[in-house]
């Protein structure tokens, strides 16, 4: 079975995405820029992670099930 992209709650629209966490940044991938848009969320291309924008029409329960959205992408 395949794990749902792990989920973080973000401030702001523009963040940025490194691979780290509880790894060093030097394991992670290169430093990469997402902007969040309407949809409120946006996928990492990298680690698969999903940035959801506090407050936003996908703050709620089922974004793990909507599908990928990457920077600047459209659905």
């Amino acid at each position: 079975m395949i794990q749902p992209p792990e989920i973080i709650r973000v401030t702001k629209s523009r963040i940025s995405c490194d691979g780290s966490g509880d790894i060093p940044a030097a394991l992670g991938h290169p430093r990469v820029f997402l902007e969040i848009d309407e949809h409120g969320y946006v996928d990492c291309g990298y680690c698969d992670r999903r940035f959801v924008l506090i407050g936003s029409v996908a703050d709620n329960g089922d974004v793990a099930s909507k599908p990928d959205i990457a920077s600047s992408a459209s659905l």
